[in-house]
């Protein structure tokens, strides 16, 4: 299976009678999550490492072929350099282990202060990490990271490691008139897109517009962009983000993050892109039709 689609966590009440069975426990959102799509980004490592047995349970819980994108901790790559926490980025690594099959790339996300001056920095930390191993990838939110001669540069740094890419595409918020992220308190970063792969792998963070019909052009995009790359041997990764969750459940106007992604596998499967069903769409229940208008 070389494409995976999920979304940014699968802990959200909010999801329960849409992704989840009225009256679901927050206990058993993993097992359902994991039997409705095959991947998650694990932005819950960004802000608190789990403990053993929580890994455990992880593993446990979810079935052959789902696996865990997890973020680096903020205490790694929101500190400064990274290169002095090399040690404290592959304990947290080995505490993932049991994770086994089911851990995916990491991925390690550099705040806007991690400018292209620290290039060697970088690359002393992506030499240190046993990539073979654990595949990871990196996502740069410097401005200066998509000008030359500081795009080549990182570029040839990740292709001569084997170090992905992590394509944010944060298009469709900024589209039109209506903001979704007015009141937020962490808005997303507004870069450049680069269609481009540095590894055997790639991560999209897709950041969907509440508004389903403002995101249809950018998806389309990346339905034609995702059937190069599978025709290439590329293993994908698509994750499907909201900054205004509740905002979207709140009304019908909007679609959720999950009716989103489920959305853009349609797109995929109608255009005979050669992706894997949706565990969601196979459950016994057959889902309802998205409409976009």
């Amino acid at each position: 299976m070389n494409f995976f689609i999920g979304c940014a966590v699968w802990a959200y009440k909010g999801w329960v009678g849409e992704l989840y069975p009225q009256g679901t426990r927050t206990a058993d959102f993993l097992h359902l999550y994991s039997r409705r799509f095959t991947t998650v980004e694990g932005n819950t490592t960004f802000y608190a490492v789990p403990n053993q047995e929580t890994v455990t349970r992880w593993a446990a819980e979810t079935p052959a072929g789902f696996e865990f994108c997890l973020k680096l901790p903020r205490d790694i790559t929101h500190q400064g350099l990274l290169q002095p926490y090399i040690p404290t980025a592959l304990k947290f690594l080995e505490g993932m282990c049991p994770l086994g099959k089911h851990l995916g790339p990491m991925f390690a996300q550099l705040p806007p202060s991690y400018a292209p001056a620290l290039l060697d920095d970088l690359s002393n930390f992506l030499e240190a990490w046993p990539r073979t191993e654990a595949p990871l990838a990196v996502e740069v939110r410097h401005p200066d990271w998509f000008k030359e001669p500081h795009a080549s540069n990182l570029t040839a740094l990740l292709e001569k490691l084997g170090v992905g890419r992590v394509l944010l595409d944060s298009r469709p918020i900024y589209t039109g008139d209506d903001d979704p992220q007015l009141q937020s308190e962490r808005r997303k970063p507004k870069l450049p897109l680069q269609f481009s792969v540095t590894a055997p792998f790639t991560l999209i963070r897709f950041i969907s517009h509440p508004n389903l019909s403002v995101n249809q052009p950018f998806m389309e995009e990346w339905v034609r962009q995702i059937q190069q790359w599978l025709q290439m041997g590329v293993r994908i990764y698509f994750f499907v983000h909201c900054p205004r969750e509740a905002r979207c459940l709140a009304t019908s106007r909007f679609a959720s993050t999950p009716s989103t992604a489920r959305h853009f596998q349609q797109l995929l499967e109608q255009s005979s892109t050669p992706v894997p069903p949706l565990p969601w769409n196979n459950l016994e229940h057959p889902p309802n039709q998205l409409s976009l208008w």
